[in-house]
């Protein structure tokens, strides 16, 4: 026993570098054999050991490069796989030190790599500050920044810096605890969560990340695969040279952990496919929906209603402009929003400065609506529209008194430096986050667009889904708005010629004035365009102008939106003067073309009777109480014959019995009244109201259908993309996917099915078709497609419930649910 033991320390001692026998056969020293043996093993081992670091920098890498499909440009990718190899490599060098020094080397040399990553972002942004203040800015903001921003995210300081901090981090766990302990699957652990986490911070905002995922896989099982140190040296059986028992301990051991190894194994696919292949085809989710973006306050929401104030105080500076390129001048078949130039002319002249766009009105406010999103110095490029040429115009711009957070430029903007911006492509609105501040100089790059004048007269305007926002009309028109767009709109076909009705009309019959106030609801406009000129009425300032005429142009069918900013005759001064708001309407294939409703200052007013004069509203009828009803006394009870009116109460069998009867007929009672409320709400939605209503309620009865069969659809869903959902419901429930019918249930009735079944997905999308038409024109819609769309409606429903089980055929009439869902 005791001499195997030394033979088996012997033979160790010799594996792991012990002296042999001093002198060798070629008679040289027993150091010099040693010295000769190290060298020759020291590559080796090198090369065993690399194959774990290599493998935790490639994960680490791959995490990077996911995280930068969402960047602009390849620097991101670049400085996480920086992050990656130092981690990585210090804890390699270190590994001979203690390991709780091991940590403070590592966050010094993260230090470093974090300072030169941050002012080199910094550098190639053109941001301004030290290191310090740069740093403590992106401490403080970087994730929500990160989260906020718009993409492609621009690699600045407060964007870059949780990726590189994470992933320095990622790289010191992982190698400490698969280098220095020896758990390789365990050391993987915080790279795979990196990536993880890299994948979530995308979400929808790119292609699926199917190749960096399997080559994540064939790295980490590569670096599990090859052999690292002398794992491979040590031996086939970990128990031999052990005593019986140990031996048999140890072995038993083994096998219950393996046993154990192989249960999870097996079990975690099992358990987590189903869940996983579930998800394959599901849209990610984006966590940038779960944080606020920047928001901004009342006035710079709606800066139409500065307009009054400022034109009170005109000589109030508010910006100094420098232009070093032209604007485009503005079509020759409108004056434009700029009026200092004669556009007969045709000469070129300075672009206004857009301050901000207003594309939602209520029927209260006109407001921006936006949704900021932080942006980098290169902002995100729109096409231009077809029909249009661009120009380039880059202004330095140095901010005087004006306040809020609205950055002024012209639009359309494409590159600004100077100052940290948060955008908004939709309406093209900038915002300075941190608020507008005297003496604040930044320069904004911006592609000026000019339409095609000669295509005016014959373009048309866009209609759907993506303009449904600036042809809204608000509930609670005044009648003479309604029937002024009317009278403006029924002699003018074409949509330019109803946009230029329109702006003649306000430019030949109302007066500017610096004095009005401020006021763009209904009942302002009402008195704006109706109200006595010897009290107010009919004389404003360019918000009651420009907010006329975009909602007398939806009125008219026409897309608009209101945009405030200033006139720019050149170079110097902006003052509050030349502030003011103009309306721009949407032309397929010209983009927004601006019009300008403001009076000529040499021409006088024409009343407005002379063209048009409301109806007066007619006296309410007259009430007449309808007589009532007084109830009339009930009798007394009369006591039986031979029984005292106060004689005792009813047996208990007799209240048990009538307790009973009550529930089930107050069950009954209530399905009963369940029936008749469903059957009410779809004869209201079916029956009652204009062609556009019933097409709409029978459009709610298809998606009340759908929530009833468990197949819900979301707001965000258009309606084309509704009418396929609604198609494949049908076609799932009819192959049996909703699930067997019970047993005992037998087959559907003959004549169950609906009428023209084979016809109905194409009715379907005709609803559909229908249900656009009436959002976007809903005067157009007659009667007989409103029948059409009642008989898809209900041959849908039909269809649907009878290809449930007979018991969900049963409850379909009675749920409640409908009654109470929003309409």
């Amino acid at each position: 026993m005791g001499r195997g033991a030394q033979v088996v320390r012997a033979s160790g001692a010799v594996r792991d570098g012990a002296a042999p026998p001093a002198g060798g056969s070629d008679g040289a020293p027993a150091g010099d054999g040693r010295r000769a043996s190290g060298a020759g093993r020291a590559l080796p081992r090198v090369l065993r050991q690399a194959p774990v670091p290599v493998a935790l920098i490639a994960m680490i890498g791959l995490a990077g490069a996911v995280l930068g499909r969402v960047y602009a440009g390849p620097l991101l990718g670049r400085l996480v796989l920086g992050a990656a190899i130092g981690a990585v490599l210090v804890s390699v060098a270190a590994r001979r030190l203690p390991s709780w020094l091991v940590a403070p080397l590592s966050v010094l040399a993260m230090a470093g790599w974090t300072a030169w990553s941050l002012r080199l972002t910094a550098t190639r942004a053109a941001l301004p500050g030290g290191l310090a203040e740069i740093t403590a800015d992106a401490a403080a903001n970087g994730i929500p920044r990160l989260l906020t921003a718009m993409i492609p995210v621009e690699p600045t300081p407060d964007t870059v810096l949780v990726p590189l901090v994470a992933a320095w981090l990622a790289g010191l766990a992982g190698a400490e605890v698969a280098l220095r302990a020896g758990r390789v699957l365990l050391g993987y652990l915080p790279p795979v969560l990196l990536y993880a986490a890299a994948l979530y911070v995308v979400g929808p905002n790119a292609e699926p990340a199917i190749g960096p995922t399997l080559a994540l896989v064939v790295v980490a099982a590569l670096g599990l695969a090859v052999p690292a140190g002398g794992a491979a040296t040590a031996g086939g059986d970990p128990a031999a040279g052990l005593t019986p028992a140990v031996r048999a301990a140890v072995r038993a051991r083994l096998a219950a952990a393996t046993a154990a190894g192989l249960v999870v194994v097996v079990a975690l696919p099992a358990l987590l496919g189903p869940l996983l292949a579930d998800r394959v085809g599901g849209r990610p989710v984006d966590p940038r929906r779960y944080v606020e973006p920047p928001q901004v306050e009342t006035l710079d929401e709606n800066p139409l209603i500065r307009i009054s104030g400022w034109a009170l105080n005109p000589g109030q500076p508010l910006l100094d402009v420098r232009t070093d390129g032209p604007g485009p001048a503005v079509p020759g078949g409108s004056p434009g929003p700029d009026r200092d130039t004669d556009p007969a002319s045709g000469t070129d002249r300075p672009a206004p400065i857009r301050l901000a766009v207003l594309s939602d009105y209520d029927g209260v406010t006109w407001r921006v609506g936006a949704t900021y999103r932080n942006a980098g110095r290169i902002l995100p490029a729109t096409a231009p529209a077809p029909d249009s040429t661009v120009r380039t115009v880059r202004q330095e711009i140095t901010v005087a008194e004006l306040s809020g957070r609205l950055l002024p430029a012209v639009a359309t903007p494409r590159e600004v430096t100077g100052a940290r911006v948060a955008y908004d492509p939709a309406t093209g609105t900038l915002i300075r986050p941190e608020g507008l501040t005297p003496g604040l100089r930044y320069t904004v790059t911006s592609a000026a667009e000019t339409p095609d004048g000669n295509l005016l007269s014959t373009a048309d305007v866009p209609a759907g889904e993506e303009v449904a926002r600036v042809l809204r009309v608000a509930d609670g028109v005044p009648d003479p708005l309604r029937r002024l767009a009317a009278q403006l709109a029924e002699s003018n076909g074409a949509p330019y010629a109803r946009a230029t009705a329109v702006e003649q009309f306000l430019a030949e019959h109302y007066r500017l004035v610096a004095d009005a106030p401020s006021g763009h609801a209904y009942p302002n406009l009402n008195f704006f365009l109706f109200g006595p000129r010897d009290a107010g009425g009919q004389r404003g300032t360019s918000e009651q102008f420009a907010a006329a005429f975009a909602v007398l142009g939806r009125l008219a069918g026409l897309p608009t939106r209101v945009v405030v900013g200033f006139r720019a005759a050149g170079d110097g001064p902006v003052r509050a003067g030349d502030a003011y708001a103009w309306p721009e309407v949407l032309f397929a294939g010209l983009g927004w073309v601006p019009f300008d409703p403001l009076p000529r200052p040499d021409e006088e007013p024409r009343p407005v009777e002379e063209d048009f004069r409301p109806t007066p509203d007619e006296p309410p009828p007259s009430e007449v109480p309808e007589p009532t009803v007084e109830p009339t006394e009930p009798p007394a009870p009369v006591a039986g014959p031979g029984r005292p009116a106060d004689a005792g109460g009813p047996s208990t069998a007799l209240l048990v019995g009538a307790g009973a009867v009550s529930t089930l007929l107050l069950t009954v009672a209530a399905l009963l009244a369940l029936l008749l409320m469903r059957r009410a709400r779809s004869r209201a939605r079916l029956e009652r109201g204009d062609p556009g209503q019933r097409i709409a309620g029978a459009w709610r009865e298809v998606t009340d259908a759908l929530r009833l069969a468990g197949q819900p659809v979301g707001g965000d869903l258009s309606a084309s993309e509704v009418a396929a959902h609604a198609r494949r419901a049908v076609a799932d429930a009819r192959a049996g996917r909703s699930g067997p019918p019970a047993a005992g249930a037998g087959p559907a009735p003959t004549g169950a099915g609906p009428p023209h079944s084979g016809d109905l997905d194409a009715r379907v999308d005709e609803l559909a078709g229908l249900l656009n038409q009436t959002a976007f024109a809903p005067a157009t819609a007659t009667a007989e497609q409103a029948a059409r769309a009642v008989t898809t409606a209900g041959d849908y429903v039909a269809a649907l419930r009878a290809a449930r089980p007979w018991w969900r055929r049963v409850l379909w009439a009675v749920r409640p649910g409908p009654l109470r869902w929003p309409r």
